[in-house]
């Protein structure tokens, strides 16, 4: 790479650590660090490509003086704990957000695989959701309770296994992410296929206004929180796929301490989607206006937590472009 195209890439984002360095004060240790962790690695670069050059003397004073306030005497305050959720997580979601935006595309198109599947093979629908889900689904449409799955159990257990397992789903999305980012797109595509596959088996059934109105009720944060688990997943796979300047070790550290924060953030919605689905979606019989109220208002939540926040830019500084 020449010189004058390593700097008019990197220009912007030397000067965003410089802001770094001025407010280091007021900015939260992992922020520093990933600022750190690429000034190095634009260091270790230059020092290989061009050892003579003014720009390595340029990001060796900086990094030195980035190191030195780094390693000042420096106690965590305890509203870390709340900045992590208010801060991190969105400036998180911000810096993973091609990954994001990704891993929605991957879910979407298996969602209109599934729908087009079961849409032209009535064996489809079966062979994804199996026969003993089926029938009985249908034996409860017969009975007059299409939704009647959801009242099966009793609401304690089902919030806690449904929980569980909706954690130890994001988590899986998330760790195939060490086969690579094609193992966390095979969870995402099975999911998909399953949620499309599901829906027009009801649509078939003259449902789906009813399906939905149940089913959305703790799926909008469900399956949002899926996606973003890819995310995590994705963020991994690619970290050692596509290293870019960094040594492949670095870059799957950076990846990985990314990832797992992405997908801690999704635990409390996985908790609160299983709060919905074992004592709220049970009762078939709401009002259709307050089912569709909590919709809105978990689709509110995604779009102001995980879209509005991480592109406001309060953060101490300026986020540079990926």
């Amino acid at each position: 790479m020449k010189e004058v195209t390593f700097i008019r890439r990197n220009i912007d984002k030397w000067k965003q650590t410089e802001k770094v360095l001025e407010e280091i004060e007021h900015l939260n240790p992992d922020r520093v660090a990933d600022a750190y962790t690429d000034l190095t690695a634009d260091l270790a670069f230059a020092q290989t490509h061009y050892p003579h050059s003014r720009i390595t003397i340029y990001l060796n004073n900086l990094a030195s003086a980035l190191h030195n306030a780094i390693y000042r005497n420096k106690r965590e305050h305890w509203t870390r704990i709340i900045t992590f959720w208010t801060r991190e997580i969105p400036r998180t979601m911000h810096d993973a957000r091609g990954a994001l935006r990704l891993s929605a595309l991957i879910f979407a198109l298996s969602v209109v695989i599934g729908m087009v599947s079961a849409w032209n093979d009535d064996n489809f629908v079966r062979l994804i959701l199996g026969n003993g889900y089926v029938d009985m689904t249908l034996a409860n449409i017969a009975n007059g309770e299409p939704m009647a799955v959801y009242n099966g159990a009793e609401e304690v257990p089902m919030f806690l296994g449904i929980t569980l397992n909706n954690v130890m789903v994001s988590f899986n999305c998330f760790a195939m992410g060490l086969l690579t980012s094609f193992g966390t797109g095979y969870i995402l595509f099975n999911n998909g296929v399953m949620l499309g596959s599901f829906q027009t088996f009801f649509y078939q059934q003259e449902l789906l206004g009813e399906s939905m109105l149940a089913i959305w009720l703790h799926g909008t944060l469900e399956i949002w929180a899926i996606i973003v688990s890819g995310a995590a997943g994705l963020t991994l796979g690619n970290g050692w796929l596509f290293p870019g300047t960094y040594s492949r070790a670095a870059s799957f550290r950076r990846a990985a301490r990314r990832g797992v924060k992405i997908v801690i953030g999704t635990v409390p919605i996985f908790i609160l989607a299983g709060f919905i689905e074992g004592f709220v979606t049970r009762h078939t019989g709401l009002p259709d206006f307050v089912r569709l109220s909590i919709i809105v208002l978990s689709l509110a939540f995604i779009l102001y937590y995980y879209i509005y926040l991480p592109n406001k830019k309060t953060y101490g500084i300026t986020e540079s472009p990926d």
